[in-house]
C-alpha cells in the first residue's frame, strides 16, 4: 500500500468501518463537533454509567436506609461485588480485588500494610518520572516511621528523561530495600513497564513489590496474579470512565491474606462481624479487609455500568483496537508533522506502548490551547508534552486524521502565538 493513500480521509474512514468495537461508540455522550483525545485523564460519560447512577439513586429514594442490603445492588456489598467486575481486567482471582477508597489512599494503606522495616531494609524504591502524588505519599510514610526521605527514599533515574530502564530498577533493588513502587505505565511518556520481569526480579532478593496501574486499567491486559505481584492500586475515572473522583481499586495477591491492615477501619471487617460492633477488629478474610471507610455509593455506581461493558467487550480486544489507533496516529505523525517540531516521546514498539501517544513541543502549551480553541481536547505536561489519547471504545481513525490536520494548521497559521506558552491552573 503507498504511504499516500494512508494519508487520506478516505483510508481514515476505511479503516473505521473494519473496527470491531465501533457500535460502542454510540454507548457514550461525545460533543457535537468535539474530538475527545483525553480520555487517559478523564474518561467520557457513558449511557450504561448514567444509567446505573440513576439506579442508586432510586435506590436511596425507595429503600432509604435499608438500601444498605436490598434492592439489585445493595450498597454493603458494592464494593466487593465491583472488585469481581473489575478483576478480570487486572489479572486477579474475584476475591483478591475491592473497589474502594482513592489512588493515593490505597497506596498509603497498602505502604502502611506492607513497608515493614528491619534491619538493613529500610528503604524504599521507587522511580523519578513517576506521577508526584505517589511519591508524596511514599515520603510521608518513611517520615511517619522516623526516617528520612532524603535518605530512604530511593528514585531510579531516567536516562532520557522519558523512559526508565528495567536493567537501572534491577540495580537498585539492593539489600537495604523494603518494599518497590512503581508505575505500570509512566504517565508522561506512556512506557509500559514489563510487571512481570520487574516482579519475579525483586521477589528474588526477597523484596515485596507494587504497581500504580492509574494509566494502564482499562487499557491494557494484566496478569496480576499469574505474575505474583504483592499488590496494586489504581484510579477509575481515566480509562475506566467511572467518573471525576470515582472510586480507587486495590488489588491484593492472596497469599497476604491475612496480613492486618496497617490502617484498619470500619469496612476492613468481615461482613458478619462488623455490626458486632466489637473494639477488636476481625478483618476480612480477603481483599475487602484493606477498605477504611464507609463505600462512597453515588461514586461508586457508574462503575457498574462503565465496568459492565468492559467485561462485555474483554479487556483484550480493548488493548488491540488501542495498538491499531496509536500505531496510525505515529504513522500520521511521521508523515505529516515532522517538519513543525514535534517530537514522539512516547515507546514506538507496542510491547512497551501505552494507550497514549506524548508529542514534545517548545510550544506545547500554547498549542494545547489552540488545539482547544479547534474543539480538540488534548492534555498538556510540565515542560513540554502533549499527551493524544486516542480511546478504542469511542475515538476513531478519522479524528485521529482529522487532529494531524488540525495540528498542520495551527502550526502554519502560528495559531498558537495567540497564546501564552503556559499551562492554565488546571492542565
Amino acid at each position: 500500500m503507498a504511504v499516500n493513500e494512508q494519508l487520506t480521509k478516505e483510508y481514515a474512514k476505511r479503516l473505521d468501518k473494519k473496527n470491531e468495537l465501533k457500535a460502542y461508540r454510540e454507548e457514550f455522550y461525545i460533543q457535537p463537533d468535539t474530538i475527545y483525545f483525553d480520555g487517559n485523564s478523564l474518561g467520557l460519560l457513558s449511557k450504561r454509567a448514567e444509567s446505573t447512577l440513576l439506579q442508586l439513586f432510586d435506590s436511596w429514594k425507595r429503600y432509604g436506609i435499608d438500601g444498605w442490603t436490598n434492592g439489585d445492588h445493595p450498597w454493603f456489598y458494592l464494593s466487593e461485588s465491583l472488585g469481581k467486575s473489575n478483576a478480570p481486567l487486572v489479572g486477579a482471582q474475584p476475591e483478591e480485588v475491592v473497589v474502594t477508597g482513592s489512588t493515593t489512599a490505597n497506596l498509603h494503606q497498602l505502604v502502611a500494610t506492607f513497608y515493614k522495616p528491619e534491619g538493613k531494609r529500610t528503604k524504599i524504591l521507587a522511580d523519578e518520572l513517576n506521577f508526584p502524588s505517589d511519591i508524596y505519599a511514599l515520603k510521608s510514610q518513611l517520615q511517619l516511621h522516623g526516617y528520612s526521605p532524603e535518605e530512604h527514599l530511593v528514585q531510579v533515574k531516567s536516562r532520557d528523561g522519558q523512559t526508565l530502564q528495567e536493567d537501572d530498577i534491577i540495580e537498585a533493588m539492593t539489600d537495604d530495600i523494603a518494599l518497590i513502587v512503581l508505575p505500570s505505565v509512566l504517565y508522561r511518556s506512556g512506557q509500559l513497564l514489563d510487571i512481570q520481569r520487574l516482579t519475579e526480579e525483586a521477589h528474588q532478593r526477597g523484596i515485596l513489590i507494587g504497581f500504580d496501574l492509574c494509566h494502564s486499567v482499562g487499557s491494557i491486559p494484566h496478569s496480576l496474579s499469574e505474575w505474583d505481584v504483592d499488590f496494586a492500586f489504581w484510579c477509575t475515572y481515566k480509562h475506566l470512565n467511572g467518573g471525576p473522583g470515582s472510586v480507587g481499586g486495590l488489588y491484593v495477591n492472596n497469599k497476604h491474606f491475612g496480613t492486618a491492615p496497617g490502617l484498619a477501619g470500619w469496612f476492613s471487617s468481615k461482613k458478619d462481624k462488623q455490626f458486632d460492633m466489637e473494639h477488636t477488629l476481625t478483618a476480612a478474610p480477603d481483599a475487602g479487609a484493606y477498605q477504611m471507610g464507609t463505600p462512597h455509593v453515588l461514586s461508586l455506581a457508574p462503575l457498574l455500568g462503565s465496568l459492565a461493558i468492559f467485561n462485555e467487550v474483554g479487556i483484550e480486544a480493548v488493548r488491540t483496537q488501542s495498538l491499531k489507533l496509536t500505531d496510525y496516529f505515529m504513522t500520521l505523525i511521521d508523515a505529516e508533522l515532522s517538519d513543525y517540531g514535534f517530537v514522539v516521546s512516547n515507546p514506538r514498539d507496542a510491547v512497551t506502548r501505552g494507550a497514549h501517544i506524548y508529542l514534545e513541543h517548545t510550544e506545547a502549551a500554547r498549542i494545547c490551547k489552540a488545539l482547544k480553541e479547534n474543539h480538540v481536547i488534548p492534555d498538556f505536561r510540565t515542560p513540554n508534552g502533549i499527551r493524544l489519547a486516542p480511546v478504542a471504545l469511542y475515538n476513531t481513525f478519522e479524528e485521529i486524521w482529522e487532529v494531524v490536520q488540525i495540528l498542520k494548521t495551527i502550526m502554519n497559521e502560528e495559531q498558537y502565538k495567540k497564546f501564552e506558552n503556559k499551562r492554565d491552573v488546571v492542565a
